[in-house]
C-alpha cells in the first residue's frame, strides 16, 4: 500500500531466537525482496520525532530546573572561635572551605558520559536509531512510570533498572520478534533527575533534585554540607530503610578515596549525624585547622590530618592544651612516643613549635671551617661538630716552617656579632666625650663653636662605618709553633696563619710615622724614638700597643719600657686636655687624621 510501512513477514520462533543472539544484525541466509522493496519506517507523532539527537545539555536548557542559591557559609561554632582567638586569626574546621560561595561545584557536570553501570529510571529518555530493513531517525522515547519505552510497530519493551550498557541488547530482542537485517543504536537522550532527602545536621537540610549520575557527596553539598554542629566523619545514605553507605568525607579530602560515595537513587535519605569530638591543631603543621577525631584516635593521628608537621618544626616534642580542664591546667608538653599513646579529647588544643631561630649547642653543628695562610693544604673542610682546631689543622697537612701562629688571625661570626653590639657602645660613649668637652673647658666658648661640633660628628661618622672582624685573641707566647689545638671550631670560622713579620710600625703624634725592621732586644721606646719621638702635643700617659695576636698592651709610660715583638703597632694618641688641642685639631686632621682617629677609638675601647 502506498505510504504505508512495508513490513517482512514475522519471524517464527526458532528465527527469533538465532536474530536475537545477533543483537539486531542481518543473517547472511535471509532474503530480501529483490524488487519493489521499501524498508519500514518508525515513527513517532510531532514532537516527539526528533530531526537531531536531543542530548542532555541541550534538552536541559528547556527543562532544567531553578539552580540552587549559593551556599551560605556555615557560621563558627562556639570551638572554633575560641580557638581562633588563641591563634590570633580565623579558625575553621577541616573541609570547611568547601562549602563557601567561591569553591568549585561538587555537582555533576551534565556532559557526563553515562557509565555503562547506570541502572536506567522512569522519565530518563532514550534515543534510538535504526537503519536496514527497518529505518528510525533520533526517534526519542520516554520510560514511563512502569519501566517501559514504547517502539512504535513494535510494542513495549522494558527497560527500567537494565544497566545502560544491556539495554540496546534488551531492544534489538524485542525489535527482531518483527524485523530482521537491522543495524540498532541506542543512547541516552536525558536523565530525569532524582528527588533525595538530605536530613540531620545539614546547613540546609531538605528535599532536592539532583542529577541522575550524581553520589552522596553531591548532594550533601547541594544542601550547604554539614552544619556547624553536623559531621564530617558520618553521612549515612539509606534506601528503603537500609543502610547503604556510612561515608566519611575525610576519606576523600585527605586520601582521595571515594569507595564510600554511592550512587544515588530516587527517594534515597541522607543523614548528616552530629559532630563527634573536635580538636585544633596549630603551629608548625602543614594545615592548621580544627579536625575531628574518632573515639580512639590518638594526638598524633590528629598531627597526620593537619599534614604532619612542617619542614620548620621542632619534631621532638609538642604541647597540649586541655581547654575544659579535666586533665591538666595550662600547656603540658609531650613527646612524640607520648602523642603516639594519648587519646585526643573534645576540646584539646595541639600546638606544634617552630624551630627556627633557636641556636644550638656547638655540639650539634654541622662545621664548614676555612683555612689559609701558612697550611700546608689551604681550603674549605666540613668536619664534624664538636671538632678541634689541632684535627683540622693535622687534617690539611700541618703547618708551614713559614707560619707565625702567634699572629694568627681566627675570626668567628657570633664573636663578631658581640664585638659589633660593644663597638656600637663605645662609638656612642666616645660620641658623648667628644661633645661634652668643650662645654667644661675654661674656655667654652671658643671651643663650642659650629666648626668644632662638626668636626666631631665627621670624627664620629669615621668610627661609625668602621666593622669589627670577630677575631679571638689568644695569649700564645711568641714563640708558638702551633695553633690553640683545644679550641672547638664553629661553623664558619675562619683561620688565617700568617708568616713571621719583620717589621715593628709607630704612628700616631710622632714626626715620621713608619714601619721599622724588627731587632730583637729592642724596646717599644727604642722604635719610637726611630719615628722621631713623641711630638709636643702628643700623650706619653696613654701610649699603647696592640700586637701581632691581637692583644693591647696600654700601661702609661711604663709602655715604653716594654720589649718589642714582631709586628707590633705602637699607637702615641693627641693629648686631648691640652687647650690648643681643639684649635690645632682641624690643621693636623689632614697628616694625622687616620692614625689620631684610630688611636682615638682603641684608646675608647680600652678604657
Amino acid at each position: 500500500m502506498p505510504g504505508q510501512a512495508q513490513l517482512l513477514p514475522p519471524v517464527n520462533g526458532s528465527t527469533q531466537s538465532d536474530n536475537s543472539a545477533g543483537s539486531g544484525r542481518a543473517r547472511s541466509d535471509m532474503t530480501v525482496p529483490a524488487s519493489g522493496y521499501e524498508p519500514a519506517i518508525i515513527s513517532t507523532p510531532q514532537p516527539t520525532t526528533l530531526s537531531a539527537p536531543m542530548l542532555w545539555p541541550e534538552m536541559q536548557a528547556a527543562e532544567r530546573p531553578e539552580p540552587p542559591k549559593p551556599v551560605r557559609v556555615a557560621p563558627p561554632n562556639e570551638f572554633e572561635s575560641y580557638v581562633s582567638d588563641i591563634v590570633g586569626k580565623p579558625l575553621r574546621r577541616f573541609g570547611s572551605d568547601m562549602l563557601v560561595p567561591e569553591s568549585r561545584d561538587f555537582t555533576a557536570p551534565s556532559t557526563t558520559a553515562v557509565p555503562d553501570d547506570y541502572r536506567l529510571n522512569p522519565g530518563d529518555r532514550l534515543r534510538v536509531d535504526l537503519s536496514g530493513s527497518v529505518q528510525a531517525n533520533g526517534v526519542v522515547l520516554t520510560i514511563d512510570s512502569e519501566g517501559r519505552i514504547f517502539v512504535p510497530k513494535v510494542g513495549p519493551v522494558s527497560v527500567a533498572g537494565v544497566r545502560y550498557g544491556d539495554v540496546r541488547e534488551a531492544v534489538a530482542r524485542q525489535i527482531s520478534r518483527q524485523f530482521r537485517n537491522f543495524d540498532l543504536q541506542v543512547s541516552i537522550a536525558r536523565l530525569k533527575g532524582l528527588t533525595v532527602y538530605v536530613t540531620g545536621f545539614a546547613e540546609r537540610p531538605g528535599a532536592y533534585t539532583v542529577n541522575s549520575l550524581s553520589t552522596l557527596v553531591n548532594a550533601v553539598l547541594a544542601a550547604g554540607g554539614p552544619s556547624a554542629g553536623g559531621s564530617f566523619r558520618s553521612i549515612q545514605l539509606r534506601r528503603n530503610g537500609a543502610l547503604v553507605s556510612d561515608f566519611d568525607l575525610y576519606d576523600l579530602l585527605l586520601r582521595g578515596d571515594k569507595s564510600g560515595d554511592a550512587a544515588l537513587q530516587s527517594g534515597d535519605v541522607i543523614f548528616i549525624a552530629p559532630t563527634g569530638a573536635l580538636v585544633a591543631v596549630i603551629g608548625s603543621v602543614n594545615r592548621e585547622a580544627i579536625y575531628e577525631v574518632g573515639p580512639d584516635e590518638t594526638v598524633e593521628t590528629a598531627l597526620r590530618y593537619a599534614g604532619g608537621t612542617s619542614s620548620v618544626a621542632d619534631a621532638t616534642r609538642l604541647l597540649l592544651f586541655d581547654s575544659l580542664g579535666r586533665r591538666e591546667l595550662g600547656w603540658q608538653e609531650l613527646a612524640p612516643a607520648d602523642a603516639r599513646t594519648r587519646i585526643a579529647q573534645r576540646g584539646d588544643v595541639i600546638r606544634v613549635l617552630s624551630d627556627i631561630g633557636i641556636a644550638r649547642p656547638i655540639g650539634t653543628q654541622p662545621v664548614l671551617i676555612t683555612l689559609s695562610g701558612e697550611v700546608a693544604k689551604p681550603g674549605r673542610y666540613y668536619v664534624a661538630p664538636g671538632t678541634r682546631l689541632s684535627d683540622v689543622v693535622t687534617q690539611a697537612g700541618g703547618l708551614t716552617r713559614d707560619a707565625f701562629p702567634y699572629a694568627s688571625v681566627i675570626t668567628r661570626q657570633s664573636v663578631k656579632a658581640q664585638q659589633k653590639e660593644s663597638f656600637d657602645r663605645a662609638v656612642k660613649d666616645m660620641e658623648l666625650l667628644l661633645s661634652t668637652q668643650p662645654l667644661v673647658s675654661v674656655n667654652r666658648a671658643q671651643l663650642a663653636t659650629e666648626g668644632n661640633r662638626q668636626l666631631i660628628q665627621s670624627v664620629v661618622a669615621q668610627m661609625q662605618t668602621r666593622e669589627p672582624t670577630g677575631r679571638l685573641v689568644f695569649d700564645l707566647p711568641v714563640s708558638a709553633a702551633q695553633l690553640p689545638g683545644d679550641l672547638i671550631v664553629e661553623n664558619n670560622d675562619s683561620v688565617y696563619v700568617p708568616t713571621r713579620p719583620v717589621t715593628v710600625g709607630v704612628f700616631g703624634a710622632v714626626p715620621t710615622p713608619a714601619s721599622f725592621a724588627y731587632d730583637s732586644g729592642r724596646t717599644i721606646g727604642d722604635f719610637v724614638k726611630s719615628a722621631g719621638g713623641v711630638q709636643k702635643l702628643g700623650d706619653k700617659s696613654e701610649i699603647f700597643v696592640v700586637r701581632a695576636n691581637g692583644t693591647v698592651i696600654a700601661n702609661g709610660r711604663s709602655t715604653l719600657k716594654a720589649s718589642a715583638l714582631p709586628g707590633d703597632l705602637v699607637f702615641i694618641p693627641v693629648n686631648a686636655d691640652r687647650g690648643e688641642f681643639w684649635a690645632r685639631l682641624r690643621d693636623i686632621s689632614s697628616s694625622l687624621f687616620g692614625g689620631v682617629i684610630g688611636a682615638a677609638s682603641v684608646a675608647a675601647v680600652v678604657q
